[in-house]
């Protein structure tokens, strides 16, 4: 009879007996990291990388890779959540806290939409980037961040839906109003909590 008792039953009742209130609803544990791309992969070199805070701003940054390589970089462990439902827990990423970027920008907005090389686009509020819960990342697990999971650098937000960590991200346009990015005008929500299963407009 257990063979025929599928990983949906008995796995996940018992990921959530293992994991309790770290796992969000709906979601199971990967060990693994899917790639998953919203288009072509591109392939941008370290010193063709940029990353321009623009828009609403007191201050408009731009910063090469050498630029950014001289600020202060902090290693982080977080668990991220796939709006696909897999969540992956004690993930390393190392890179620049976006407060640090955003304390010389000087933004008079309260949201921002990140853009990315290859036209991807995604909103966040302001106040999901800012006191420590966002950061532009470079390096996973102590090595340069994979190509396929958006280096040179990517966005990691990682208390949200991993479609808002905008991989291959080139900047944030500061604005005084939300509206939605790629995957938002394509029926995910505008928003992506995890913890209350924002997947959808509909949610």
């Amino acid at each position: 009879m257990a063979g025929f008792i599928s990983r949906g039953f008995g796995g996940r009742k018992r990921e959530r007996e293992e994991y309790g209130d770290r796992l969000p609803p709906g979601q199971y544990v990967e060990h693994g990291f899917p790639v998953l791309t919203a288009g072509p992969t591109p392939r941008i070199e370290p010193d063709q990388w940029g990353f321009q805070i623009e828009g609403m701003v007191g201050n408009e940054r731009n910063w090469t890779w050498a630029d950014f390589s001289e600020l202060p970089h902090e290693t982080v462990e977080r668990d991220i959540h796939c709006v696909t439902k897999w969540s992956k827990f004690d993930t390393h990423f190392s890179g620049v806290s976006l407060d640090i970027l955003l304390e010389e920008a000087q933004p008079k907005g309260a949201y921002a939409m990140a853009y990315s090389y290859g036209g991807y686009t995604t909103n966040v509020p302001l106040a999901d980037l800012t006191g420590g819960k966002a950061w532009v990342v470079t390096e996973y697990e102590g090595e340069p961040l994979p190509r396929e999971h958006g280096g040179p650098a990517r966005l990691l937000v990682p208390h949200l839906y991993f479609w808002k960590s905008a991989k291959w991200v080139a900047g944030l346009r500061i604005k005084d109003h939300d509206e939605p990015g790629f995957w938002e005008e394509n029926g995910y929500h505008i928003y992506g909590d995890p913890w209350k299963e924002q997947r959808y407009w509909s949610d």
